[in-house]
């Protein structure tokens, strides 16, 4: 229980990042911790206390294994964060170029 609320105080420091701070550095880097929450908090879903791993074999009953849809999951979902900071560090990367800082408050807007 208390892995569940580490999780859910992760998250809510995640969150705490994207909304408060003006930087965009570390705007990513709440993206990144909530990512990596969401992650930890899939893989203990699919957690049993002496789980064995999800490999079938003829001579071997079936009867405490994790489950291996959650994994698949978070390696899922690993890709697509990666792929998902790559665009946002390249985007923050093109308004640093364009404007010469990274802080959103002295950003007066976006132009194409």
């Amino acid at each position: 229980m208390s892995t569940y609320l580490l999780c859910f105080i992760l998250f809510c420091v995640g969150l705490y990042c994207i909304l408060r701070k003006r930087n965009i550095v570390k705007i990513i880097i709440g993206l990144g911790i909530i990512e990596y929450s969401v992650n930890m908090f899939l893989v203990l879903i699919g957690y049993r206390m002496q789980g064995r791993a999800p490999i079938l074999a003829k001579d071997q009953a079936i009867n405490n294994m994790v489950d291996p849809l959650t994994q698949a999951m978070v390696l899922t979902t690993i890709v697509i964060g990666l792929a998902l900071m790559v665009l946002v560090v390249s985007i923050a990367i093109r308004i640093y170029e364009k404007y010469g800082t990274f802080d959103i408050t002295k950003i007066r807007r976006l132009r194409g």
